[in-house]
Formats: C-alpha cells, sequence, structure tokens
C-alpha cells in the first residue's frame, strides 16, 4: 500500500516537472516568433495630447518588455499638419530614448509632415517619405496680440525689427532644437535651420537628394523590404535590421484615446463649455428636474478636462465669462444695448484668444461668429422670458377664483356646497339658491367661498384667466 503511494508520488512529481519544462520551453521559444512582429502606429491629423498619449504609450510598452520580446522595429506613420509644441517634445522623448529602432513614414501619397511633423521625422531613427509628400514650414506660432513698435531712442543702439524678444526666443530655441536632432541622426543640419527660420519646404525627392530623409517607399510593406539589412547606428554601434520573417502587425488605438482626441478637438471642447456653461444657467433661473443642470454640469467638466489639455489663453477664458455676464445683466437691468453689445463683444474676442496655439489647434472663426450671434440672441430672449417669470405674480388662490363660476350641487338657503372646476366647495350666499344653478365666487374664507347667485340674463364678472393656445381660458 505504501509502495503505491511512494508510485503515485514519483508520477505526479515526473509530470509536474514534464510539464514546467514543456512550458518553459514554449516560453523560451515563443519571443523568437512575436520578435517579428513589427507594430504599426498611425495616425493623421494634427498632433495633439491624444495623439502623443497614444504613440508614447506604444513606444514604451515596446521598449518595456524583455529583449527577446522587444519587436525588431517600430513603424510611425503619419500625415499631419503639425501640432502642440508640448505633444511633439513628449513624442520626441520617448523616441529618443527607445533602444528599438523607430521608422517614420509620410504616408499615403500626398500626406504632408508639416510643421511639428518635421520634427518628429527628424528625431526618427530612418525617416522616410512616400512619393508626392511634404514636409518643412517648421516655424513655431505663437498667437497673441501685436506688440507697438519701440520709441526711437537715440542714445541705444538700434535693434532689428524681428519680432518681440519672447518671439526670437521661441524661434531659436527652435532651431536649436531642430539642429540637435538632425546632428544626431545624421541629416541635413542647414535646411533644418532654413524650414524653421524660413518655413522653408521640399518634396520627398527633394528630401532625399538633401539628406533630409534616408529613403523613399511608397507604403507600410515597401518600406519594410527596403529596411531589411539596412545598417543602423545606435549608441555608438553598427547593426544591421534582420527583417527576414518580419510581420508588420497594425496597433490601434482603443476607445478611450479615441474620447480623448474627440473631446481635445478646439472646436467640440469650445461647445461642450458652452453647453454645461448655459446648462447651469438655466438650472439655476428654472429649477426643475435637473436635466439642464446634470447635462450642464457633465458637459462643463468634460470641457475643462479637454482644456486642461490644451494650451489655454486665461485671458481669453475671462473675456469669454465676462461676455456671458454681460449678457446675463443685460436682460435683467436695462442698459439700452450697452451690457448686450459690450458681451456679445468680448465673448468673440474671448473665444480667438481661448486657445493659445498654432493655427491647428484653434477654434474655427466661422463657428465662433456663428456662436456668438446665437449666444447673444438666446441669451436676450431666454434670460429675459426667466427673469420676467420669476417676477410675474402667481395667478393661483385667490386670484384665480374670484369672478369664477360654479354651479350649486343642491339648492340652499344660506350655506351648502357648490361644484368649482371639478372640486367640491363649501359656500355661503346671502340668497337662496336653487339646485344647479349658477352662482358666482366673490371672496374667499380659508375653505369657504363666498359666491352670489345669478340669473340668467345677470352678466358675470369675468375672472383674472390666462389663455392657452387653443383659446380657452383656465385657471
Amino acid at each position: 500500500m505504501i509502495s503505491l503511494y511512494v508510485r503515485l508520488i514519483i508520477c505526479c512529481g515526473l509530470f509536474t516537472i514534464s510539464t514546467f519544462c514543456h512550458g518553459q520551453n514554449e516560453t523560451d521559444s515563443s519571443p523568437d516568433a512575436s520578435n517579428q512582429n513589427v507594430p504599426i502606429l498611425r495616425f493623421e491629423g494634427a498632433m495633439g495630447p491624444a495623439v502623443s498619449e497614444y504613440l508614447v504609450k506604444e513606444i514604451t510598452a515596446a521598449n518595456q518588455l524583455p529583449e527577446r520580446q522587444r519587436p525588431p522595429l517600430i513603424m510611425i506613420i503619419l500625415d499631419t499638419p503639425g501640432g502642440l509644441v508640448s505633444s511633439l517634445r513628449d513624442i520626441n522623448q520617448a523616441i529618443l530614448a527607445s533602444t528599438i529602432p523607430i521608422a517614420c513614414l509620410v504616408a499615403p501619397t500626398g500626406a504632408r509632415a508639416m510643421s511639428a511633423g518635421t520634427y518628429l521625422l527628424y528625431a526618427c531613427h530612418i525617416a522616410a517619405m512616400a512619393p508626392a509628400t511634404t514636409l518643412g514650414a517648421a516655424t513655431p506660432v505663437q498667437m497673441g496680440m501685436p506688440q507697438a513698435p519701440a520709441k526711437p531712442d537715440d542714445n541705444s543702439e538700434v535693434q532689428p525689427n524681428d519680432g518681440s524678444a519672447m518671439e526670437r526666443k521661441i524661434l531659436n530655441d527652435a532651431i536649436a532644437y531642430i539642429r540637435s536632432l538632425a546632428q544626431l541622426r545624421g541629416r541635413n543640419q542647414a535646411w533644418a535651420e532654413l524650414a524653421v527660420k524660413d518655413a522653408a519646404t521640399l518634396t520627398s525627392e527633394e528630401a532625399l537628394d538633401s539628406q533630409v530623409i534616408d529613403l523613399i517607399a511608397k507604403d507600410a510593406p515597401s518600406l519594410l523590404a527596403k529596411l531589411n539589412g539596412w545598417p543602423l547606428k545606435q549608441e555608438g554601434q553598427t547593426l544591421t535590421l534582420n527583417l527576414d520573417q518580419a510581420t508588420l502587425v497594425e496597433h490601434q488605438r482603443d476607445w478611450r484615446n479615441k474620447f480623448i482626441a474627440t473631446i481635445t478637438n478646439p472646436n467640440i471642447a469650445y461647445i461642450l463649455m458652452l453647453i454645461g456653461i448655459y446648462g447651469l444657467i438655466l438650472e439655476f433661473f428654472n429649477p426643475g428636474i435637473g436635466i439642464a443642470g446634470v447635462a450642464g454640469g457633465i458637459a462643463l467638466l468634460v470641457a475643462l478636462y479637454a482644456f486642461q489639455l490644451l494650451p489655454i489663453n486665461y485671458a481669453g477664458l475671462g473675456l469669454m465669462i465676462l461676455g456671458i455676464v454681460l449678457l446675463i445683466a443685460e436682460s435683467m437691468v436695462p442698459s439700452f444695448g450697452v451690457f448686450g453689445l459690450g458681451g456679445a463683444l468680448a465673448f468673440a474676442l474671448g473665444s480667438i484668444f481661448l486657445l493659445d496655439t498654432e493655427s491647428e489647434f484653434t477654434i474655427s472663426l466661422p463657428l465662433i461668429a456663428a456662436v456668438t450671434v446665437t449666444i447673444t440672441l438666446f441669451s436676450l430672449w431666454v434670460l429675459s422670458t426667466l427673469w420676467k417669470s420669476r417676477h410675474q405674480k402667481p395667478v393661483s388662490g385667490d386670484d384665480a377664483m374670484l369672478g369664477a363660476q360654479a354651479h350649486v350641487i343642491a339648492g340652499f338657503e344660506r350655506t351648502g356646497f357648490v361644484l368649482l372646476e371639478g372640486e367640491t366647495w363649501a359656500a355661503i350666499c346671502d340668497t337662496p339658491t336653487k339646485d344647479s344653478q349658477k352662482v358666482q365666487v366673490i371672496a374667499r374664507d380659508d375653505l369657504t367661498l363666498i359666491i352670489k347667485a345669478l340669473s340668467d340674463t345677470e352678466p358675470s364678472i369675468e375672472p383674472k384667466t390666462e389663455e392657452n393656445t387653443d383659446g380657452k381660458s383656465s385657471l
């Protein structure tokens, strides 16, 4: 019996060891297969917080894998007019810190890598473009009010009229940044400076001839084939890319990233903010079941989250709030249109200056004009209506009953009961009444009506009523 137990224990031990060894062998062999998967990170449009989060997350995750499980290459395919400097810096930091080679392809045909896209292309280990694509125009754009020219001073040295000191700092910083990237990757530094300083642009063929990019490829499979055996300098060593069995794998953006991309669209965030503000205003002036307040609160919080990711100009936000306050004041205090016009002007200017960034991340001017006109008219009409309704004397109780007609339920000498608007009331009348006789309410004492009998020929006093849309009066 004991020997049987010993045999069972030995068998179980051997089975466990064999299973572990088999799993270990699978673990050791699987990275070789996964090593041949080349992730494709694709984005189109302006480079904003959502794009930055997507690229940084994917690049960082790939570099955090065990060495044998890391992909041999990461491919970024882009078509962008530019974007936010903060987002670009985050992406480039992830690229420069990556131990995995990163190839950037401007595709498809007709795509562009303008402004921030040029910096990203320079930062990647391998830069490629599809035929008939363009890059360049990398001059940083900073929105703001133009400054007055400096007063001439005979005792001071004449300075060139090339913008404010802050603009020169931004420009020189951008030039130094792109030159450092060009020097790191061995690309054309002189043209990189021209792209920033003079907004120079190049086609794909011109970029290849000028040593701005490394090669031309029409799409991702073509680029992958051309990069097989490509020599690459990394950390002082020359490596050769082995992509014989490499397979391209698309890494799609998840729903959260797509949601962030939607709400960080300046036009969407702008509309959400207005919905939130006016939803809360309507709920404050006309409390009800809370739909406007709940919807407004959610919209405002989502808008604030979006603006937290975008470079907000607080002066513009202050002008917008001032404009809304003035529009509300116009509906409450007669100012002969001064508050209304001032509010509309402040609201429009605040909308224009709300986002202090490049043109790809500004609010559309037609949208600002349409919203300003709509908001102005809507505010003056709705808020004035709500304000008047709050200060209007309610038509209810004694005011609504005075002059109303009722019917006697059963004839009585002095006290009895009458039917008024489907309700039975105790009544007092100085004259005797008959069954179903018409009477008129002349006063009310708590729950008792003071009435007078009406003859068929006697006219009745019109009660204080409100007109319904169907032409019938109601109490």
